[in-house]
């Protein structure tokens, strides 16, 4: 959740963090810091709230000029958002720095430990006690990387940590468990971050550090081991998106930037997927044929938004493969003792691939001897390499916290795993996959339209700016996109807003219906299941009790019209593919909406980009 940057080599390091920080930011964090190792002595500068309270700290302290140093954005979980609790932390003697993403779940026994033999802590986090052990251990060894693994093995929870040591300036050591950490390769210097957007500016080429694995950097070596001190084997990789993905690009917000790339997200997620001879392959498909056709039961583990997409793929992959299929909560999941073999597909969506209730869920998963395919948008992160299959939904960075582009190609990245599942089980012929890709592909040109008709979504927004409580209706699958749509809402704007099934309305819901209450449907394409017309009928009920509906129908459903206080279009697509255009409407409305408060669209109070503790 943290955005952790080390550098050493021949720049100034205090450029190098800072710059990684900012690159950062989007992770979520409410305070900053960072520590120079200059002439045997490490400088240190932190502040709470914004990298801007940082900066000015920097002004009118100035650190000296080094070549060695470490930064932290911190998301507070052990103790409150303040100046003390910040990162880095430095042990009693000032020798060395810590910065920290995670928890150390035994920090209590450790810090009992320490004070009782004389240790003095100043703040209430658990990051300090690792300071600290490595003061104590250091003592007993002068390798800095020794001491790092001696402590490592005494730590339980998920960390990351980067150590830099006043008598080592050459020297950042990084150790990971649970937790992501990457490393960045330069010539004469090397870079370590929480992903490879904190050193993206300065190098593309990244080695994987594996679990359980410390790092140490100099300026011109890059040595990995196990925390027993072992060589451990790692991967390198080039990233293929440069500094300017990740920058705004002209765009108020980084959040708009990316819905606008939601046409191009959906088509890329779409690339590549056809072999030579006709089959559709997947990106890195570790399971044969065999295997998959001995499936009888899939289990798709998400989290919040990601979840939403699961929803979606339960209803494509049980119509299009007939295999059952189940959605849940990764957080809850291991904790109820869940039914799994062999024959059961794990299905993890994450888009940072760092998601930990999702990577706890799935290393229970294979445990049980299940098989796991994860669906992600970070290639070398963890969830991906620690699954038998991965699907990477290829959408670019994203930095807005909220997700948008990210959502549409996980939606997209479900679609192409069911149609898989019904290429391999036999439930679908070639021509049929073939068309249904089809409709996919021409899926990007609605998205588009809807992009460009943006302003009637944002009057609305603009209009209903004074609501405090917002409903979402819908049905098959625009149940999960009226979840979704909530889910926006409640993350940028802070007001009550809640999604339900429209079927489920009068089984409880319609009572939160008032006069003026504000409520979105989504509208069921017309024909199977006469779903349509259920919906229509839902929304003469709420009507009736005085709400202002706001209805999400197809081109040429002229059924909604005499029950639809706002109207807003959507363009034509089979039933399974509508969330792919209906959620852009709700995405244009929340960020609208968000704004006329004077909310950060991008960072969104009290949340992260990417949940890296459970």
């Amino acid at each position: 959740m943290c955005g952790i940057v080390g550098y050493v080599g021949q720049r100034s390091a205090l450029d190098v963090v800072m710059g990684g920080l900012r690159r950062l930011e989007y992770r979520g964090y409410d305070s900053g810091g960072v520590a120079l190792v200059v002439d045997g002595t490490i400088h240190s500068a932190k502040k709470a709230g914004k990298l801007l309270n940082l900066d000015a700290e920097l002004a009118e302290n100035p650190l000296p000029v080094a070549h060695t140093g470490i930064g932290h954005t911190r998301w507070a979980t052990h103790g409150a958002p303040n100046d003390v609790n910040a990162h880095p932390h430095l042990d009693e003697t000032g020798r060395v720095a810590v910065v920290h993403n995670g928890i150390i779940e035994n920090f209590a026994v450790l810090r009992t430990e320490l004070e009782r033999a004389g240790h003095d802590l100043l703040s209430e986090t658990d990051t300090e006690v690792v300071a600290h052990l490595l003061h104590d251990e250091l003592a007993r060894t002068p390798d800095l990387s020794d001491a790092v693994r001696a402590v490592c093995r005494r730590l339980e929870g998920a960390f990351t940590l980067v150590i830099c040591d006043a008598e080592q300036p050459d020297v950042v050591v990084g150790a990971r468990r649970n937790s992501p950490l990457v490393v960045g390769r330069g010539d004469g210097e090397n870079f370590l971050g929480s992903d490879v957007a904190a050193f993206i500016e300065h190098t593309r080429d990244a080695v994987e550090l594996g679990q359980d694995q410390v790092v140490t950097i100099t300026p011109d070596a890059i040595v990995v081991t196990d925390f027993f001190g072992a060589p451990a084997e790692t991967t390198e990789y080039h990233v293929d998106w440069d500094v300017s993905a990740a920058e705004k690009g002209g765009y108020e917000w980084f959040m708009l930037k990316e819905m606008d790339e939601q046409p191009q997200a959906v088509a890329d997620t779409l690339l590549g997927r056809h072999s030579p001879g006709g089959q559709l392959q997947l990106d890195e498909m570790r399971l044969s044929d065999d295997e998959l056709r001995e499936v009888d039961r899939i289990v798709i583990i998400a989290c919040g938004t990601a979840s939403y997409a699961g929803l979606v793929a339960k209803y494509a992959i049980e119509h299009w493969t007939r295999i059952p299929c189940e959605v849940e909560l990764a957080s809850e999941f291991r904790y109820r003792d869940p039914i799994l073999d062999k024959s059961t597909l794990v299905v993890a969506i994450s888009q940072s691939g760092e998601t930990m209730d999702t990577l706890m869920a799935i290393r229970y998963a294979r445990q049980q001897r299940a098989r796991v395919l994860s669906i992600c948008n970070t290639n070398g992160s963890t969830i991906p390499r620690e699954s038998d299959a991965v699907i990477y939904t290829h959408a670019g960075p994203e930095v807005a916290v909220a997700s948008t582009k990210g959502f549409l190609s996980q939606v997209v990245a479900c679609y192409l795993l069911a149609l898989y599942l019904a290429q391999v089980k036999g439930t679908k012929y070639g021509d049929e996959i073939d068309d249904i890709l089809a409709e996919i592909a021409a899926v990007p040109a609605g998205i588009q339209r809807l992009l460009d008709e943006g302003d009637q979504v944002r009057k609305l927004a603009s209009d209903l700016s004074g609501a405090r409580s917002i409903l979402f209706l819908g049905r098959h699958v625009g149940y999960p996109v009226a979840l979704e749509g909530a889910l926006k809402l409640k993350e940028l704007a802070y007001i009550h807003a809640e999604g339900f099934a429209a079927g489920e309305l009068k089984h409880g819901p319609i009572a939160l219906v008032e006069e003026g209450l504000p409520v979105f449907v989504v509208v069921p394409p017309k024909g199977r299941d006469q779903l349509q017309e259920k919906t229509v009928s839902s929304i003469q009920e709420i009507r009736a009790r005085g709400a202002r509906t706001i209805v999400l129908a197809e081109d040429g459903d002229d059924d909604v019209i005499p029950y639809a206080d706002h109207l807003i279009r959507l363009p034509k697509v089979p039933t399974l593919l509508q969330p792919l255009v209906a959620t852009v409407p709700l995405q244009i409305f929340a960020t609208e909406f968000a704004h006329q408060l004077g909310h950060d669209v991008d960072q969104p109070r009290n949340l992260a980009k990417s949940v890296t503790v459970e």
